[in-house]
Order: C-alpha cells, then structure tokens, then sequence
C-alpha cells in the first residue's frame, strides 16, 4: 500500500467527481394475492413456468440465511427442485429459482421449463417445494451441511482472476454492503441452522402471493391451468399487453 498509494494519488490526482443520477429505488409492497399472466405460443413443445415475488434487498442482516435457503431450494444443481422436476419427475430439462440482485426490492424467481402435457403436473410440485421450503417441509440437515459447503468450498474459484476480485469488489459498492462482507462471508454460512434458514424462507418466498407467467401453447395448457385457480388469470401477448378472451 505504502508503494502504490502514491502512484494512485498522482495518476487520478486530476479526476473529478461527476453528476450522479438519481435513482428510482423505492419500496415495492408484497402482493395481496397470487395472479396468472398466460402468454400464447402455438405448437410450443415446452411450458415455461415462472412464478415470483417481492423479496429483501441484498444488503439485508439475513441475506446469508437467504442464500443458503435458496441453495437448498433451487439455486443448486443438486437442489429441491431440479431433483423433483428433472431428476425424479424427468419433466424439464433443469428447473431452478434464484434471486436477482438490486439495492432496493429484488424479485425472487422459480423457474422450470417443462413438456407441455406435464405443465399443470409440474405448476403444482412447483407450488409443493415453495411451499415446502417455508415450513411445510422443514430443511433437513443433510441438505443444510450440503447447501453450506456448495456455498463456501466454491469461494476460491470464484476470485482466480483480478477480474473476478473486481465484481465482487464492485457489489460491495452496488449494493452498499460492508467492506469485510466477503472476508466473512464463509463464516456467516457456516453459521446458519435450519431455524435460521427456515426463518429467512419466510421473508423471502410467499406461495400464497406469487405472480406466475406462463409461456407455452394455450390451447393445449389453459383448461388445465384454469382448473388450478393460482389467481386471477390474465391473457397477454408478449409485450404484455392484454388479449381479449374468446
């Protein structure tokens, strides 16, 4: 530090601080209640299945409780529901949630693009595994030691190059998360227990709240999707405007 500091200092000695914009980060309310947003596409082979909703922003005391239950849940190969859908049902080629990362409210996301004569089969072992993971079906110890290790063991790889360190430094400052975050990170993962994961499953998925849009060859899928009564249904095309029903 000593070495470079000086060199820093001479090199941007002339740069100046610019306008910022102002950003539109604002609260965004859970849902009431759960919606279907259907959009046509003839002679589809494949159902897309997405359902979601309004989760914690990254910088938040529980976000490492957050990941390690989304690890457990989707965001891992060998997680909850790609062993279900792909592994177990063979329905989908891979199915998986995650959550994108924002400063404000973020949306949290379950995935699975399924043949089409299992899209109603595969909407509701959707709906068993988010449901699931919030209590219905406790995380079992297992899966925690393995979502733990699929967390920390890969840290190592993920900063190989100055690259990489630079992403992770650059999501620090995005997301205004605390400079040691990663120096920690391992730590606060290994930290974690089923009540504490379980817990953060509670503020991050919403089963009972979802938006769920769904992609794939209507005439073959609306009956069934009907049948389910998700939510209020809503036909769109897809730029999303709506689409008079027949």
């Amino acid at each position: 530090m000593a070495e470079i500091r000086p060199k820093l200092e001479r090199l941007f000695a002339g740069w100046r601080p610019g306008d910022i914009p102002t950003k539109n980060i604002a609260t965004v309310p859970a849902r009431t209640k759960p919606e279907v947003y259907l959009l046509d596409r003839p002679g589809a082979i494949q159902t897309t299945i997405i359902a979601g909703n309004v989760a914690p922003p990254k910088a938040n005391p529980d976000e490492p409780a957050i990941e390690t239950m989304g690890a457990v849940l989707g965001s891992d190969f060998g997680s909850r529901i790609n062993m279900n859908l792909r592994e177990d049902k063979h329905w989908s080629y891979g199915a998986f949630s995650f959550i994108r990362d924002a400063r404000g409210p973020r949306p949290f996301l379950a995935v699975a693009p399924v043949q089409t004569d299992k899209t109603k089969e595969s909407v509701l072992e959707l709906q068993k595994e988010l449901r699931g993971i919030v209590g219905e079906r406790p995380i079992e110890p297992d899966e925690l030691e393995r979502a733990k290790a699929s967390l920390t063991l890969t840290l190592p790889g993920s900063w190989e190059t100055m690259g990489a360190v630079a992403v992770s430094i650059g999501e620090i400052v995005a997301f205004g998360l605390d400079d040691r975050y990663f120096a920690t990170y391992a730590d606060r993962i290994r930290a974690q227990t089923p009540a504490s994961v379980t817990e953060a499953a509670a503020h991050t998925v919403r089963p009972g709240q979802l938006v769920w849009v769904i992609v794939g060859d209507r005439a073959r899928i609306e009956p069934a999707l009907r049948d389910l009564d998700l939510g209020e249904f809503h036909l769109v095309d897809a730029d999303g405007k709506p689409v008079p029903s027949p």
